[in-house]
Formats: C-alpha cells, structure tokens, sequence
C-alpha cells in the first residue's frame, strides 16, 4: 500500500464532483460506508477535527454515487440505506438523481 502524502476535505471534494457537501458528510458519517483508510480525521486544535477523504476514497464515493444513480428507485435505496438524517434523507430525494 502506498503512502498517503495527501487528503482532501469533504468541501474540497463536493467541489470536484459536483455535489452537495451536505450528502457527502451523511455518507462518510459512517465510517463503514467506504473501505478502511478512506476517510482520515485531521485534529487541528481542542475537540476540533476536519474530514478528509484519500483519492482512493474519493473515487470510491465518486463510483458508489454514480452507481446509486442508475434510476430513481436505487438513488432512493441508497438514500435509505447510506443517509441516516430522515430530513436530508426528503430533501435529496425530492431532487432529481441527475
């Protein structure tokens, strides 16, 4: 395994992909939801940390919602089983997948 010389923060990454930071933070809040090593915690100060994701994991998130967006009915799956937040859970799915 290479050694990881850099990360990116989730805003950083809804950025590049094109999509709500909000979704992303859901997602990766379980840290199951991507593979081990993904998703890194940067501690900057008293209690306070940043999410960051690898470029493994920002790929892999960047597949897992290409794939979830195939049709509406597994966009909505997917919101059901990777969103735990029920009002984020409406709000994304009153949108359209893209």
């Amino acid at each position: 395994m290479a050694t990881i010389t850099h990360v990116r923060t989730i805003k950083y990454v809804a950025e590049i992909l094109g999509e709500d930071p909000e979704l992303l933070r859901a997602i990766i809040s379980n840290d199951d939801n991507l593979t081990y090593g993904s998703i890194i915690s940067v501690y900057n100060g008293d209690d306070e940390s940043i999410t960051a994701l690898t470029d493994d994991g920002m790929e892999e998130l960047e597949q897992m919602l290409s794939h979830a967006r195939r049709s509406p009915d597994e966009w909505n799956d997917f919101l059901d089983c990777f969103v735990d937040d029920e009002e984020l859970v409406a709000r994304f799915k009153a949108k359209s997948p893209r």
